[in-house]
């Protein structure tokens, strides 16, 4: 009797030992926890975008859990699970509008409607994705696979999930770890390119003041936008139109709480859920392969691109500029997406050689211009290749 009910013991424990993480761990999962606990050690230590790489990194944790599949519903690939049913959000393409609503409830368009010509700048930032567009297609990606991978060029994330979930969802979710690593990366990235292509002179720049903006002029700004945008380009009216409707809850001055919900909790909750649920895509079994390694580096050439393309159009537009309305070259990387952190890069890199030089005010003009260029840019994609 002691017998049986020993080897009964040992049998039922031999049997919960194959549903444990350590019988069914594999070198991929060991390798992805690594790398989520490194997106956490750079949010914590570095402070290098937290509100986004912690949930990636955790979510990476999360994600890369290892479990029998035995049909215990509880991966995120699974059916039924509940990480599934939030992972919708990302492959439907239901998180990025929202988040657009919240970046244009917390964007103020000032100083881009106070100097247009800088929305020119945001433009040329966005030849990054198509030079990425073009090289991915020679490195054997399909159209729509390649437009998707392109789009991290514009270093913004929300825009590359929702045409990733459009055009590539099997490849969405290393073209969202790659685009919001690259947004993290901003302060590591550009300032080197920055220095590199241009001169002295050219860092001791001063822009004038610009000029003060009416109300009017901030509420009419989101309704021209969303009708110029996307009668151009209609393909991007998720993006654009709740980026314009944000912005429009914000300057109108009479939705003050609809554009507080819009800038905070609303953006908070679906960062959350987003960051999570992007982080656990990262699954060993479905993310490590050669294509995640070459997304990754198309990713990393197509930022280096925007940000040289943008710093490269402000010293050949400055060609054609009288010397007291020159454009200072460093806030030509401000023309991606990352806001406002590109910006902010514009201001450290200039402080470096001028301490009294302001540029952050300036730069915001390309950068407010760059989330328009890059959900544009989106845009002509999805309806060339959707």
């Amino acid at each position: 009797m002691q017998d049986s009910f020993f080897s009964f013991l040992v049998d039922n424990l031999q049997l919960f030992l194959t549903y444990t993480g350590f019988a069914n761990a594999s070198f991929g999962h060991i390798a992805m926890i690594l790398m989520g606990l490194i997106f956490i050690f750079l949010a914590i230590r570095y402070e290098f975008e937290p509100m986004l790489l912690i949930p990636i990194g955790f979510g990476m944790l999360i994600g890369n859990i290892p479990f029998k599949d035995v049909g215990l519903q509880i991966g995120l690939y699974e059916e039924g699970s509940v990480l599934n049913y939030l992972y919708h959000g990302v492959r439907n393409g239901w998180y990025p509008p929202l988040i657009f609503l919240g970046i244009g409830a917390m964007t103020d368009f000032s100083a881009l409607i106070s100097n247009p010509k800088l929305m020119l700048i945001g433009a040329a930032a966005q030849f990054g994705i198509f030079g990425a567009y073009i090289t991915a297609l020679q490195l054997g990606f399909d159209p729509s696979q390649a437009a998707a991978i392109g789009i991290i060029g514009g270093a913004d994330g929300p825009t590359a999930i929702f045409l990733s979930s459009k055009l590539a969802p099997n490849l969405m979710g290393a073209i969202a770890v790659s685009a919001y690593s690259y947004m993290a990366l901003v302060p590591v990235i550009q300032p080197p390119f920055m220095r590199l292509l241009t001169t002295k002179k050219e860092r001791l720049i001063h822009m004038k003041a610009p000029r003060v903006v009416s109300s009017t002029e901030k509420m009419i700004f989101p309704v021209i936008g969303l009708l110029l945008t996307c009668f151009l380009v209609p393909s991007g009216l998720p993006l654009l139109g709740m980026l314009f409707f944000g912005n429009l809850l914000k300057e109108s001055g009479v939705t003050r709480r609809l554009a507080e919900t819009a800038r905070g909790p609303l953006i908070d909750i679906v960062t959350i859920l987003l960051g999570v649920t992007v982080g656990a895509s990262t699954q060993a079994t479905q993310f490590l392969t050669f294509n995640s390694i070459k997304i990754f580096g198309l990713g990393a050439f197509s930022f280096i691109i925007a940000t040289c393309t943008g710093v490269l159009f402000v010293k050949f537009f400055n060609l054609f500029l009288k010397k007291e309305n020159k454009i200072n070259p460093l806030i030509g990387n401000a023309g991606v997406s990352a806001v406002p952190d590109s910006a902010r890069i514009s201001q450290v890199v200039g402080a470096e050689y001028d301490s009294s030089n302001y540029l952050l005010m300036h730069a915001m003009g390309p950068n407010v211009a760059g989330v328009i260029g890059s959900a544009v840019a989106a845009g002509i994609l999805l309806g060339f290749l959707g």
